[in-house]
């Protein structure tokens, strides 16, 4: 871990603050590749014209968003939380009462938010200290690599890891994915 903090000492992690943003950018890219994500995601943006916001989002049409480039079940994910946010049935404000469990578990009762989903969102949105994504390919990929184990990384060794990063574990993960990809990742 002291090399790759030396190699890229001078980034860091950041956050957007935008938990809606944050939540539309997650969704958008869900098991597709990194430039497919953003090439979806400009084009969602576009459509926004530059406002990604509940209010807007609750407007776009179906037929628009699926230009996009958007599935139909992402299409129902973005405009169900377009519409949770607009009600008020969904306060992101919530989750810093809550510890990274319970908001996990809030975070995943919205459609197309999972745990994976949720934890991006933790660490990228809420810059929470100690998330440990296991279930991110990037991440396993990452510990391989760096740490010369095949892949995928014996479960017990990534728990080890975890123990031994805790409870800067966001930190390390950053560091660990830094080492796979050039550019910084955000969601």
């Amino acid at each position: 871990m002291n090399k790759l903090i030396n190699k890229y000492s001078g980034n860091n992690l950041t956050t957007r603050k935008d938990v809606f943003f944050s939540l539309c950018k997650s969704i958008i890219s869900q098991q597709i590749s990194v430039a497919a994500a953003n090439s979806v995601f400009s084009k969602f943006h576009l459509t926004c014209k530059g406002k990604v916001n509940p209010k807007v989002v609750n407007l776009i049409s179906t037929s628009k968003l699926k230009k996009c480039g958007l599935s139909r079940q992402k299409i129902k994910g973005i405009k169900e939380l377009a519409k949770k946010y607009v009600k008020k049935k969904f306060n992101p404000k919530l989750i810093n009462k809550m510890n990274d469990e319970e908001a996990i578990q809030y975070l995943s009762e919205l459609r197309q938010i999972g745990r994976w989903s949720a934890e991006m969102i933790l660490l990228f949105t809420y810059n929470r200290p100690n998330i440990w994504p296991i279930q991110d390919i990037g991440l396993l990929r990452a510990i391989s690599n760096n740490y010369k184990k095949k892949y995928l990384p014996p479960k017990y060794f990534v728990n080890k890891l975890n123990k031994r990063f805790s409870p800067y574990c966001s930190v390390a993960t950053w560091y660990l994915w830094r080492s796979i990809d050039n550019e910084p990742i955000q969601y």
